[in-house]
């Protein structure tokens, strides 16, 4: 029979699930979650890391909090029971500790209190080791110009990055192995993996790390199995503290590879061994991969480096003008961020081309040198949709006149339009956001920037309001 904390975390779920869209972030994030009691208006949920209490306090705790108002009533709070990891000696089980959520307290006067192990010094040494093996000298093949100093971090990649620190600052002691990233190309999937690896050598200088690409362990596979060596090519891979495999993807259809790569998956696993795999889609798409390597590629925690945004792109830009000594006005490289977009590997491909250019020709960078490149390098740039436009299809949508863009009732659905059309006029024009604002009711460039951030959050949370950014979106790529 299901009890009082149950149901109503249960009614909880349902409309979470409702608003929150993605499929994928409501298995990761609530699925693991479990409900523990209920006592004067106080939900009581017990979460898996401290980490996770982090993440669903900063990214979702209003609509949390919304769930709670209303099953529970407008007095519900939360409290979270956390679980505090382990080390791999200690032979207590996991302990739990009592933390309020946002709305019960001051988060600020929060103390975390960490709990004490109970270590054994008479250690039986594992009659299975091989004196010296782990003495080989094993080039992890690592860049050291991937490192985390060098990853910029946005609202884009956030989670990855902290999932990405906390396993490296404690291998074998979290719940993220495997930790799955991935993201459509040219998004830093490889830069952030790989910065795992440094962050994890420099702090722990005695374990084997390993980068390697799908293709690459195909082709080692192979060509063991060619020479007869395939069991030198398993002892190797299982020798492994930390393996990184780049784009799973091209396993597909690699039936011998899969199979030597479960086993090796598993072993280490089995072994508290660290796992980190990238493709350019989550596990529950991936293609031509058994079913049994799928459902291992879900044990850990998967997670999605998105497009970066505006703020993102010229932070990345200014970062590597930095480390290349390089001195570029700001106006170019805002106007290099606005009209690239989508994908940071292009972003740093057309700085490269500007740069090459003034070097050649012994052209100064300007302004005019930018745009010239970037409009011969960048393919498929969106249309031309003009501002007007924008307001007028925005305001059609809507039912509402465009002279009421410009005026300053604060009524929602006016203001909505309006960041509506700040969105749109962002992601779909030439214009500068203080063009932008002064066109769109007379704001400024932060309003702008406000709008546009607004416009994303209620898509993430609002089922219904991110029909509303497709239909709209429709009508401006039938143009």
């Amino acid at each position: 029979m299901e009890v009082l904390h149950e149901t109503l975390w249960s009614n909880c779920l349902e409309i979470i699930k409702d608003n929150l869209g993605s499929k994928l972030s409501y298995e990761t994030w609530f699925k693991p979650i479990k409900p523990v009691k209920v006592e004067n208006d106080i939900l009581t949920i017990q979460v898996p890391s401290p980490f996770y209490y982090e993440y669903i306090e900063t990214h979702y705790i209003d609509l949390l909090s919304k769930a709670l108002r209303k099953v529970l009533g407008a007095n519900a709070k939360l409290e979270y029971k956390v679980i505090m990891e382990q080390p791999a000696h200690a032979e207590t089980q996991p302990t739990a500790i009592q933390l309020p959520g946002k709305n019960a307290t001051n988060l600020k006067n929060k103390i975390f209190h960490q709990p004490s192990y109970i270590t054994d010094t008479n250690i039986i040494k594992n009659p299975f080791i091989i004196p010296g093996i782990k003495n080989l000298n094993i080039d992890s093949q690592l860049n050291p110009n991937y490192s985390f100093s060098n990853f910029v971090e946005g609202e884009c990649n956030r989670l990855a990055r902290a999932a990405g620190y906390t396993v490296a600052q404690n291998i074998g002691k979290t719940n993220y192995n495997p930790l799955f990233i991935y993201s459509k190309p040219g998004l830093g999937k490889s830069h952030l993996v790989q910065a795992i690896g440094i962050e994890i050598k420099e702090k722990y200088p005695k374990k084997t790390v390993l980068y390697v690409d799908a293709d690459t362990f195909q082709r080692q596979f192979a060509e063991a199995a060619i020479k007869n060596e395939r069991n030198d090519f398993m002892h190797f891979y299982q020798m492994i503290d930390v393996l990184i495999i780049d784009d799973v993807q091209y396993l597909a259809g690699k039936e011998r590879t899969q199979k030597a790569f479960f086993q090796i998956f598993n072993y280490l696993h089995q072994k508290n061994k660290q796992i980190i795999l990238t493709s350019d889609c989550p596990p529950v798409e991936l293609q031509g991969l058994e079913e049994r390597l799928l459902s291992r590629f879900k044990w850990g925690l998967s997670t999605e480096l998105k497009v970066p945004d505006f703020e993102t792109r010229l932070e990345i830009l200014k970062r590597k003008t930095y480390n290349d000594g390089i001195e570029i006005q700001d106006e170019i490289l805002e106007y290099i961020a606005n009209h690239i977009t989508t994908n940071i590997r292009e972003l740093e491909g057309v700085l490269i081309s500007i740069l090459a250019q003034s070097t050649i020709n012994n052209k100064q960078i300007t302004l005019d040198l930018a745009k010239d490149i970037v409009e011969k390098l960048v393919k498929n740039t969106q249309q031309d949709i003009s501002i007007d436009f924008i307001k007028k299809t925005v305001c059609d949508y809507f039912n509402i006149g465009i002279d009421q863009l410009k005026s300053k009732t604060r009524k929602r659905e006016i203001v909505q339009s309006r960041q509506v059309a700040m969105f749109f006029a962002k992601s779909y024009t030439k214009n500068s956001l203080a063009s932008i604002g002064a066109q769109i009711g007379g704001k400024d460039h932060a309003t702008v920037l406000h709008a546009c951030k607004t416009v994303n959050n209620l898509m993430e949370t609002d089922k219904r309001f991110k029909r509303y950014i497709q239909d709209i979106e429709k009508r401006f790529k039938l143009q």
